[in-house]
């Protein structure tokens, strides 16, 4: 693996976490469309709705990073992508902007019927983004995007036999996650009412994301055959498997109703299938264009990699606790007897915080300091490197500040 290599695993594994988390966020809002107006239809809509409300901005934090890395590691790969498939990617982002707007109105709502409307506008947004977003992919990985600007068909890109099934994947598979992490919630709310209807719901759209993936196969194999050479005979071959095995496992777990092993193993299938695309496609990231030739100077790629490795010492740690907390239900709201029992005050949660992110924002620092001033060359990086590394000495000192201190 050289260096051209470790943005794309970058991008790889952002976009394994987008499709994992926010997917089932989009999935959510289809579920709630299908639910009967009723007591327990609307208990679901609002169990959609409590698990959503932390994580939705978070989720997206994904998106923008792949897009990020993408664009400053691969300049020419992101500016054939962007341009060729401009029509997908816009109205994937138009699907998420009226996605979120419709979540934070529904709050607003005085009636039934401006309820069911808002509901509408999410569940179709909901449906369309990931189809876009999975429409685009499938430009790529059926060699449809050319190098150049706009250099490929605006319509056909992504308007293709593979598109289509990759778009439709990509919506029954956010169901499918959604269907699996509700039932979790459900659970652990005690809340076994809710817990039966989306279990159907996600054996239901496993066994349809199982038949569309075998499906997918066949157009591959028609439509994209170098693709399903490197799946099936090549190395993409031990990550299809895995995500097979990672597949039925994941409905064998809901079965047996174990909910929460089985939100890591659906996550483990979509790792493997993104994986497999990745290891069935190598060299190439778009016809003609290797990841060597498409990756930008070796400066900028060192750049790429110490901003995201320190980035990423704050970032992650931080996305874990809110996840954490999510997942506990300390964010689920319950009145404010509720709110006192469970959060502390602001000083106690300064104390408690403190020490752990300044650790991280003073390692951050550290590795990139080190690699301003060891790996890069222009005397601009050294300045910098200086900077940062005054930085962390800054901060380790404030880590070390006794927490009494910061309490008063």
């Amino acid at each position: 693996m050289s260096l051209a290599d470790v943005p794309l695993l970058f991008v790889l594994a952002g976009l394994v976490f987008y499709i994992v988390l926010a997917g089932p966020d989009f999935g959510a809002a289809i579920w709630q469309l299908t639910a009967r107006r009723d007591g327990r239809g609307d208990r679901l809509r609002d169990l959609g709705h409590e698990a959503m409300a932390p994580v939705w901005e978070a989720n997206h934090v994904w998106l923008i990073f792949v897009l990020t890395v993408l664009w400053t590691a691969y300049p020419v790969a992101f500016g054939s992508i962007a341009s060729t498939l401009s029509v997908p990617l816009f109205l994937a982002g138009l699907g998420i902007v009226v996605r979120g707007a419709a979540y934070a109105l529904r709050a607003g709502t005085t009636g039934v019927g401006e309820a069911r409307r808002i509901d509408m506008a999410s569940a179709l947004s909901s449906v369309l983004t990931p189809f876009a977003l999975g429409a685009a992919l499938g430009g790529i990985v059926s060699g449809r995007v050319p190098v150049g600007n706009a250099a490929g068909s605006l319509v056909t890109s992504w308007l293709n036999p593979t598109s289509v099934l990759t778009g439709l994947l990509a919506v029954v598979t956010s169901a499918y996650l959604a269907a699996v992490f509700l039932s979790a919630d459900a659970v652990r709310m005690g809340d076994d009412d809710l817990a039966a209807p989306m279990r159907r719901r996600a054996l239901g759209a496993g066994l349809v994301a199982g038949a569309l993936s075998a499906a997918g196969l066949l157009v591959l194999r028609e439509d994209a055959y170098p693709v399903f050479d490197g799946l099936v005979h090549g190395a993409g071959l031990p990550a299809l498997m895995a995500s097979a095995v990672a597949g039925v496992a994941t409905l064998g777990l809901v079965v047996a109703r174990r909910y929460e092993p089985a939100r890591y193993t659906a996550a483990a299938a979509v790792a493997a299938i993104v994986a497999g695309w990745a290891l069935a496609q190598q060299p190439e990231l778009l016809p003609g264009l290797t990841i060597d030739d498409a990756a930008a100077p070796r400066a900028t790629l060192v750049a790429v990699t110490i901003a995201v490795l320190g980035g990423g010492a704050i970032v992650f740690p931080s996305l874990v606790l809110l996840f954490r907390l999510t997942l506990g239900g300390t964010l689920r709201g319950g009145g404010a007897g509720a709110a006192e029992a469970v959060a502390p005050g602001p000083r106690a949660l300064l104390g408690a915080s403190r020490h752990g992110l300044l650790v991280r924002a003073a390692g951050a620092c550290l590795i990139a300091g080190f690699g301003l001033l060891t790996v890069l060359d222009a005397g601009w990086a050294h300045a910098l490197g200086v900077a940062v590394l005054l930085g962390f000495v800054l901060l380790g000192f404030l880590a070390l500040l006794p927490a009494e201190l910061w309490e008063r």
